[in-house]
């Protein structure tokens, strides 16, 4: 899908982020990875531990510490001198990923153009979620141009007031190769040639779920053979997660961080995503690209991400999430149905590639326009206006 007669961008981007572990750093490497190949100065800014986990210097960017946490602190007030320290140099756009990382571009008015991906919608109430409804409208109204990374959060800017929204999707990047055998990964986690093998790959964060999916997984000691569960990822809900699995009795193993995840797919019968909200989530992408039969909510980006290749079930409903992967378990033709239809699907994705094209060909806009409104003021002034020739 990619264009090569678009060309390629040379200018010099500074691209934000906050506080990541999960998508948005793994979306903000392959950005970097692809300017820069492409020829531009590609300058990320973003906490230390993003460039430790992400390694984005790897991919031929420059990276300065710009300490941006998950939520508003006083601490804000030094990401914005550092942002405008920055763009006092040779910068042509400002690109900010989040609503965190969009509101410090957006408080420190560079004079380049300033471009925001939306990666999440608010779900936050009380005072977090008036404060959050804040932020969205401060970086929609500030932004050049937003890019929504699912229709629904499109339509959001634009409803805040962003002057120039646009779907931008997330492609997830390739996986590499598994590196062991299907019986090898079943048997790091006891699991027997037909016993179930369930997975979920993401940030242990609220908004996943993982509680509910806990206590759906109790039910499963039931299934005969039992199903065994393994969730990849570490995030704040660890503690309260590993509380609720003892308490439960779930068959749920929190595997932390880890770099095969392609060997635990080639290991799984069924994958899970039992979220309150995704955009484009990258472990529905992985799993429907590697063949494994998904069961998600039907939430934001979602069905329009997988269509009919996978099993939707509505948010917060235990008992359809627990129907769902029970039906798939029992139903090898409908499993084999769906690890045909995944692939299939997502040959038909943006890839990685189109991905750096699309925003590639928004920092083109946004410096020809102001290139042009430039030229455009200086033949108004004109050569003499502003001279005092002392005629009074």
């Amino acid at each position: 899908m990619s264009d090569p007669t678009q060309g390629d961008w040379t200018g010099s981007v500074l691209v934000l982020l906050a506080s990541s572990t999960g998508g948005i750093g793994q979306h903000v490497a392959s950005l970097a990875r692809g300017l820069h190949a492409g020829g531009a100065r590609v300058t990320v800014g973003g906490p230390l531990a993003t460039e430790q986990q992400f390694r984005f210097t790897d991919g031929g960017a420059t990276f300065v510490p710009v300490e941006i946490p998950a939520n508003p602190t006083p601490a804000d007030a030094a990401a914005i001198r550092a942002v405008r320290r920055l763009c006092a140099g040779d910068i042509d756009v400002v690109h900010a990923h989040g609503l965190r990382a969009g509101l410090v571009a957006a408080l420190a008015r560079p004079a380049a153009p300033i471009v925001v991906t939306w990666h999440n919608s608010v779900l936050a109430t009380g005072l977090r979620g008036r404060l959050s409804r804040w932020i969205e409208r401060r970086v929609a109204r500030s932004a050049q141009v937003s890019l929504g990374a699912s229709v629904d959060l499109v339509a959001r800017a634009r409803e805040l007031g962003s002057p120039d929204a646009r779907l931008g999707p997330v492609a997830a990047p390739d996986l590499p190769p598994p590196r062991r055998s299907r019986a090898a990964v079943r048997a790091e986690f006891g699991v027997g040639a037909h016993q179930p093998l369930i997975l979920s790959v993401g940030r242990l964060h609220p908004q996943k779920r993982y509680d509910l999916l806990v206590d759906v997984s109790a039910r499963w000691r039931e299934l005969t053979p039992p199903a065994q569960v393994v969730i990849a990822g570490t995030g704040p809900s660890y503690l309260s997660l590993a509380a609720r699995i003892s308490s439960v009795r779930a068959p749920v193993t929190l595997l932390g961080h880890r770099d095969d995840v392609a060997d635990l797919l080639l290991g799984a019968d069924v994958a899970v995503v039992s979220s309150d909200w995704e955009a484009r989530q990258l472990f529905a992408q992985e799993a429907l690209r590697a063949g494994v039969p998904l069961v998600a909510t039907a939430v934001g980006g979602l069905p329009d991400l997988v269509g009919d290749a996978a099993v939707l079930v509505p948010r917060g409903d235990p008992d359809a999430l627990d129907q769902a992967v029970r039906e798939l378990l029992t139903d090898h033709q409908r499993r084999a149905e769906l690890a045909e239809r995944g692939p299939a699907r997502a040959r038909h994705w943006p890839t990685e590639a189109d991905t750096v094209d699309q925003v590639r060909a928004v920092y083109r806009d946004l410096v020809d326009h102001a290139g042009r409104r430039a030229d455009a003021g200086r033949r108004l002034v004109g050569p003499d206006d502003g001279h005092v020739d002392g005629r009074g």
